[in-house]
């Protein structure tokens, strides 16, 4: 993290925890801390890497109403001690958001998180955070996003107008790291096509509404890509490293959302111009939901969905032309117990596919045990896949919340 951002967070923490405790306000202090423990299947690709990876994690939340609830104050801290990846020891304010709420509009200023999106296997359209990459491979994990948004809600919908003045840049593994490639990616010099770099001002605008069973989502952002491409450079000592490159670009977006009876239609679309590639693409398909299945009272889940890329071989992920075959498992039970698995099939290459599960149930009111595996087959060297092919893991985790 930037020292000036640094810097810029600690005086806003001091001036928020001064006006508070200023106005008596009760705070709120909760969260949530945990030990995960990682273990890879296969032998790593790289002399740097091991088979097996412990860390922890504390993640702090302080909330306050004043003003009879017309303002509140959240904060959202994290920060994580890995075993073997330096890169992945960090700390983010995840949010430190002062919301004033009006009669049919509200602000909120400071840094935060938004999520868009709709499907199940990819969020196209979730734009404002940027990837928090070295957390998870699902890319669910977000870093904290300095903002300004004011957002109306009326009977056409709701609208909110966001202004983002800093730029965060994506984090990778480091070379002891697994779930990366063969070269070193040099964080530390990063590459902007806008002049003021990581200062530059983005924007974004969202309109959304429910149409009886339909929900629609329209979204616009402009400004600094939140993936960046890759340009081959040297270090200070001559080593090939690659560094990011952030370009400027103009995306537009559509999600949907339809409940009726017991299916669930999601879709997500976007169409994305700039400096390096215009190009659109989609995820869409349904979740079908089997209730008390053979009379029990268990209920499953059917989940297919399809994704596509129009830069195809050139696309930076590999959902290019791919199909999510899966199921969520619901027990219904008082520890909340559920396991999600799937499998998603290339279908320009037949030995080209990933699955996943996740597992998660209470043990009390305050332990909570997770089980996540993530598998990956790929024999394409043109793939992105292909540099995981040797990365296939399952993890423990002990969550503790508070």
């Amino acid at each position: 993290m930037k020292t000036s951002l640094v810097n810029s967070l600690s005086v806003s923490l001091v001036i928020a925890t001064a006006y508070v405790c200023s106005a008596q306000a009760e705070i709120e202090y909760s969260g949530s801390a945990a030990f995960e423990q990682r273990y890879f299947l296969q032998d790593p690709l790289y002399p740097q890497q091991s088979r097996d990876n412990a860390s922890v994690y504390f993640a702090p939340e302080l909330f306050t109403a004043l003003n009879d609830g017309s303002d509140t104050i959240l904060f959202r801290g994290f920060y994580r001690l890995d075993q073997r990846d330096q890169e992945r020891t960090h700390g983010d304010v995840r949010e430190l958001l002062w919301s004033h709420i009006g009669d049919d509009w509200e602000v909120k200023t400071g840094i935060g998180k938004v999520f868009w999106g709709q499907t199940e296997s990819l969020h196209l359209v979730d734009i404002i955070n940027q990837t928090d990459a070295i957390e998870a491979i699902d890319g669910e994990d977000k870093l904290g996003q300095p903002m300004v948004a004011v957002s109306l809600y009326k009977d056409w919908g709701n609208f909110t107008l966001f202004a983002l003045p800093y730029f965060r840049e994506r984090t990778f593994a480091g070379m002891d790291g697994r779930l990366r490639g063969p070269l070193n990616i040099d964080t530390d010099n990063p590459l902007y096509e806008s002049e003021d770099k990581e200062k530059n001002l983005d924007w974004a605008a969202r309109w959304q509404h429910t149409l009886g069973d339909w929900e629609v989502g329209l979204s616009y952002f402009d400004g600094t890509s939140r993936e960046p491409d890759f340009v081959p450079g040297l270090n200070t000592q001559s080593e090939v490293v690659l560094r990011p490159y952030y370009s400027q670009i103009q995306q537009v977006g559509v999600d949907v959302l339809a409940i009726v009876e017991a299916w669930i239609i999601k879709f997500e679309a976007i169409q994305r111009s700039g400096e390096m590639q215009d190009y659109w693409a989609m995820v869409g398909g349904f979740e079908y939901t089997s209730v008390g299945v053979f009379d029990s009272v268990y209920d499953i889940g059917w989940l297919m969905e399809y994704q596509y890329d129009d830069r195809q071989e050139l696309a930076t992920s590999s959902a290019q032309n791919d199909l999510l075959f899966g199921a969520r498992w619901v027990f219904n039970d008082i520890d909340g117990t559920e396991v999600l698995f799937g499998v998603v099939q290339d279908l320009d290459y037949s030995n080209v596919r990933s699955g996943f599960i996740e597992a998660s149930s209470r043990i009390n009111d305050h332990w909570k045990w997770r089980l996540d595996a993530y598998l990956f087959s790929s024999d394409e060297p043109t793939e992105v896949s292909f540099l995981l092919r040797r990365d296939d893991y399952v993890q423990f985790s002990l969550e503790y919340y508070f």
